[in-house]
Order: structure tokens, then C-alpha cells, then sequence
């Protein structure tokens, strides 16, 4: 049996995007997040077939449109990424609206302002155009907080690391420079990978964070490498690892938004301050702290970022049973 699968290809800030605009499944669930287990459950093979080798590589990530759950909502988002099927994903989120908004697929009940229903809840959105192009995107996202602070962790071919725990719409662990991480610019890109994966799973066995509203939303996915920034007005400087292997080309919307929460709780940012992220690639989302609030009884910020897509080309994508690697496949 062939699958076919329409997509729109692109990127955020240099990190692929996407859009699957024809094939999606069918999905059972009163909610995105209800939605999101049906996914995982009955349809993880067309996230693995489309992100995996041989159709689509390590750093893949995407996603569905659907129509919401929510009546106030224009639309919903479902994520697909080489790690999973994420609760949120900014940059994502920046290149299906792009690419959505310009060929017609999404269609505003307000122009320039988007109410999104994703996994993880809803989202705002605003975005500007120039003819029929979409400039820039800015999502005001989920509320983020702080999960841990302080874990410690003696990292093999790195040394003792103190690091945090934070929320974004996905958990990230954020290493700040310290005695044995310098910085950026002494590791490269196959060299954080190698301790990124390492880390992940060291703090996994530590310590499992848990969505205080959400249980669905748990456990460390990212790693997000903090360093000072490179470029004239940029506040800080990332690379984040996702997945097995990837190291997010972008500045990743869901660790800009654990970053602001991040430096919010320790004073370094405050409501109203915009923070200009820059990525490992040297791209740039604009982020800003909108409001303090909470999770629970946990607090919280309301983050928002602000970022560009390209759309690159149409896709027609055939997942056959008949092929050996219909799943996909990874090369570890």
C-alpha cells in the first residue's frame, strides 16, 4: 500500500520545516494534546517515514494542520520531529504559519492574528506580509517556568557541570558557561552532540520533570548550550541538541522561551525586555518576557519570539509499504 504526502519544504531561521498540506491521518481526541496521543499511538511510522532517512534526515521536523478543537481557535498544530511528536515547536509553528498564510491553507478570522491550538494549548499569533509574502512571525506562546535549578552532574569527557531545568513548551537542561564548559566556541558541532546525548540521559536518570497541568508533557527532551552572542545586538547565543543527533540551526523557539524564563527567575530579564537569540548559524529570533503568571502553583512568564520562513519548494513524498525502509531509518 503507497501513502502519499503533499508537503511544502522550508526553514526557520535555517532549521527544515515541513508542512505536510495533504495526508494527514484521521485522529481520534477531544483535544490537540488528546490528539497528539492518538498520533503516537496509531500513527508514529508516518513521523518516523517522513523525518527518518531516507526521506528526510536528522535535523527533520514539521508538521499537520487540523482543524481545531477549540471554537476561539483558527486552527490546530500538530508537530512532528526526529525526537518525537513534540507538545510545541516554535520554529515550526513560524514556517507551517508562513507557509500555511501564503498558499492559502490557513485563513485568519482576523487578518494578521492567528489563534493556534498546539499540544501543549493555545498559542497567539501575530504576522506582517509584504504582497503575498509573510515577513515575520511572532508567537506569543505557553506560559514557561523553571522545573530545577542546581543538578549536578559529572559529565564524561567534560568534567563536573552545575546545570537547570527549564520549560518552553518542551523541557530543556541549560548549561551556562562554567569551569568546564567555556563556551561555544571550544566545541563544535560533532562534539556536542557526542556530550549532549550523554547529558540528556545522565539527567534523565536524575530527575523527571513533569507539566504541572499537563501530565502527557514530561521528561527532558533538549539541550540548550548558553554562550555569549557573536553578532552586534544579540543578547546570547545557543546551540540546542534534539533528537539523536541535531543540533537546531535555528535559535529554537521553545528554548528561546526556556531561556527567558530562565533568566527572568534569576533577574536578569525583565517584563518588557526584549532578548535577541542568536543560533549556532549565527540566524536570530527576537524574544521578550510579556507578562509574569503561573503554572499551578509554579511561576511562570508569558514568553513570546519573533522569527522569519522560507518556503524552499513543493514535496510529494510516497511512503510504500513495499519499501524495506518504509518507517524510516537512523544511522547511530
Amino acid at each position: 500500500m503507497r501513502h502519499t504526502f503533499f508537503c511544502i519544504d522550508g526553514h526557520t531561521a535555517g532549521n527544515p520545516v515541513r508542512l505536510v498540506a495533504g495526508g494527514a491521518p484521521l485522529l481520534k481526541g477531544a483535544s490537540m494534546s488528546e490528539r497528539r496521543q492518538d498520533f503516537l499511538a496509531r500513527f508514529d511510522w508516518i513521523r518516523t517515514g517522513l523525518c527518518f532517512e531516507p526521506r528526510g534526515h536528522d535535523m527533520m521536523s514539521g508538521g499537520f494542520l487540523y482543524p481545531p478543537t477549540q471554537a476561539d481557535t483558527d486552527i490546530g498544530i500538530l508537530f512532528i520531529e526526529t525526537s518525537g511528536c513534540l507538545p510545541m515547536c516554535g520554529h515550526g509553528t513560524i514556517g507551517m504559519v508562513t507557509f500555511g498564510l501564503e498558499h492559502g491553507l490557513i485563513q485568519p478570522a482576523t487578518p494578521g492574528k492567528l489563534r493556534i491550538e498546539v499540544p501543549a494549548g493555545v498559542i497567539e499569533v501575530t504576522y506582517e506580509t509584504q504582497g503575498d509574502k509573510v515577513t515575520a512571525v511572532r508567537i506569543t506562546n505557553v506560559p514557561a517556568y523553571v522545573a530545577a535549578t542546581g543538578i549536578q552532574v559529572d559529565l564524561e569527557g567534560l568534567g563536573p557541570l552545575s546545570v537547570d531545568v527549564s520549560y518552553g513548551g518542551n523541557y530543556y537542561v541549560i548549561v551556562e558557561p562554567q569551569g568546564a564548559y567555556t563556551g561555544l566556541d571550544d566545541l563544535g558541532a560533532s562534539r556536542l552532540v557526542e556530550l549532549s546525548a550523554r547529558l540528556r540521559e545522565a539527567i534523565r536518570e536524575k530527575f523527571e520533570p513533569v507539566h504541572p497541568l499537563d501530565p502527557t508533557i514530561r521528561g527532558v527532551s533538549h539541550i540548550l548550550w548558553a554562550d555569549k552572542p557573536r553578532g552586534d545586538g544579540a543578547d546570547g547565543r545557543n546551540a540546542v541538541f534534539y533528537g539523536d543527533r541535531a543540533i537546531d540551526r535555528s535559535p529554537c523557539g521553545t528554548g528561546t522561551s526556556a531561556r527567558l524564563a530562565h533568566l527572568a527567575s534569576k533577574g536578569q530579564l525583565k517584563t518588557g525586555e526584549r532578548f535577541v537569540h542568536e543560533s549556532y548559524i549565527g540566524s536570530r529570533f527576537i524574544g521578550r518576557v510579556e507578562a509574569e503568571t503561573a503554572i499551578g502553583d509554579q511561576p511562570a512568564i508569558i514568553p513570546s519570539i519573533e522569527g522569519s520562513a522560507v518556503a524552499t519548494g513543493f514535496n510529494t513524498i510516497w511512503i510504500d509499504r513495499a519499501d524495506p525502509f518504509w518507517k524510516g531509518f537512523q544511522v547511530k
